[in-house]
């Protein structure tokens, strides 16, 4: 029979912290999504850690969401009696265990409901407890234990954090974790400048188009991802760099949108729609100086092949006649795009605007065929050890699919693919079209189909 036990967790230390503490949200947090991440952590062995040590450093979890006296903008409230939320649930079966779902990839359709693993009420969904001036809390945590391991869910509002920001405070907290484990006296350091974004602060309805998606979960083995960027590598040198990036994201922008075209726009040829294709591009490593490491808060811009000046926008009938090393080009383009200048810029553009929360991003107000792409693969996630162990994976939780949309997993620690553990794929698919990608010729010479990650609607695909 499952047990669960909630409690909340004062930061290490609290009883010496002031009365109040504010920690204002910058221009880029805006600028992310409202909506609650859910990152799951998979481990193989039954420990829990409490992360009490490492919510005194990254503070700005503690608390809640609350606008500013100013009445124009927001920041993250802590008082010294601010609790965290933690959940503390044991699972037996017939729920999966470690085994089990190490055996099936970590597939999230394995886990049942989100709202089992979740803490109460922050399932992943941009709905109106997760508006700023709902006072919605910062962050919670469920330690789930099954059988055979542990999964931690760790929540953030996505204005506290993005895919980066979280993997600063995961391995700050594995830090805090190991050297509780090997019983030291003295812990980490913490630089307090990852929690001062001041430098990045400057003083859309759903399109009625769009089709019901699920998410896909691929696998791109290294083998197949380097044959794939020998191919968009155009074979007379021009001096023009292709990165693995570049070459599958060309190969899945033009391999999804010709079956994303025929079911939205039939007649190509006499209709040949827009396909902006967007990424989200962490800007910690491109500034000068860089951040500290580590550095909490939303520190990417969207990089557009609608905003980048190309010799020819790309649109349906363009995108599916160029060549692959033509398109890989464009990707390379559009992601040189983010600059520190444009950084600078977008941040001068947004600081007149005065109610900075209505500037979100809406990822399914774009058009029918637009695509945007994030890479976590930087995030390391399974290198970061807990003393107790180190995650075998993580999964963003999702209980609504949203259209367009594409997700980039770093490779898996020891995973047991025999080609060599490569990176792993979320990729939003209209329910209509999901057979046509899984068995396209073309995706599966590369492309691993594990299964459906997140499912859609009443249709099963096996």
């Amino acid at each position: 029979m499952a047990t669960r036990q909630e409690l909340r967790l004062h930061p290490w230390g609290y009883e010496n912290d002031p009365e109040e503490e504010r920690f204002p949200l910058s221009t880029l947090d805006y600028l992310s999504v409202c909506a609650y991440d859910n990152m799951a952590l998979f481990f193989p062995l039954s420990e829990d850690a409490k992360p009490r040590r490492t919510l005194s450093q990254c503070r700005h979890l503690v608390g809640t969401i609350e606008r500013n006296p100013d009445n124009t903008s927001h920041s993250f409230v802590k008082h010294r009696n601010s609790t965290v939320g933690f959940t503390i649930q044991h699972l037996p079966p017939p729920f999966p265990s470690f085994t089990d779902l190490e055996a099936s990839h970590f597939l999230s359709s394995r886990l049942g409901s989100t709202k089992t693993l979740s803490f109460k009420g922050l399932t992943y969904a941009d709905k109106p407890p997760t508006s700023a001036d709902a006072h919605p809390i910062a962050a919670a945590f469920q330690a789930n234990f099954i059988p055979g391991g542990l999964i931690l869910n760790t929540h953030h509002h996505h204005y506290a954090n993005d895919a980066m920001g979280w993997s600063g405070f995961v391995h700050q907290l594995a830090d805090n974790c190991r050297a509780i484990m090997a019983n030291n006296t003295s812990f980490p350091p913490w630089n307090p400048s990852c929690l001062d974004n001041t430098r990045f602060t400057a003083p859309q309805p759903r399109n009625p188009a769009l089709r019901p998606c699920s998410y896909l979960l691929f696998h791109l083995p290294k083998s197949k991802a380097l044959a794939l960027k020998r191919l968009a590598t155009p074979t007379a040198p021009d001096g023009t760099f292709i990165s693995t990036w570049d070459a599958f994201s060309a190969f899945l922008w033009r391999t999804l949108t010709k079956h994303r075209a025929a079911l939205y726009h039939p007649q190509i040829s006499r209709d040949p729609a827009p396909t902006p294709w967007s990424e989200a591009v962490n800007m910690r490593p491109r500034l000068s100086p860089p951040p500290p490491a580590r550095t909490q808060g939303n520190i990417f811009i969207a990089a557009s092949t609608s905003t980048t000046p190309l010799p020819v926008q790309p649109t349906t009938s363009t995108l599916l006649t160029s060549p692959l090393p033509t398109l890989a080009s464009t990707i390379r383009s559009v992601t040189s795009t983010a600059t520190p200048s444009r950084l600078g810029s977008l941040l001068q553009t947004v600081a007149p605007i005065r109610d900075k929360a209505a500037i979100g991003l809406g990822l399914n107000s774009s058009t029918p065929l637009a695509l945007f792409t994030t890479d976590w693969r930087e995030t390391a996630i399974c290198e970061a050890d807990f003393g107790f162990g180190r995650p075998k994976a993580f999964r963003h939780l999702f209980d609504v699919v949203t259209e367009g949309i594409i997700i980039v997993y770093p490779p898996r620690r020891e995973s047991s693919d025999g080609d060599g553990a490569g990176c792993e794929f979320v990729i939003s698919v209209e329910k209509e079209i999901v057979q046509r990608v899984v068995e396209d010729e073309e995706m599966k010479q590369f492309f691993e189909f594990r299964g459906v990650e997140v499912e859609g609607g009443a249709l099963r695909y096996r």
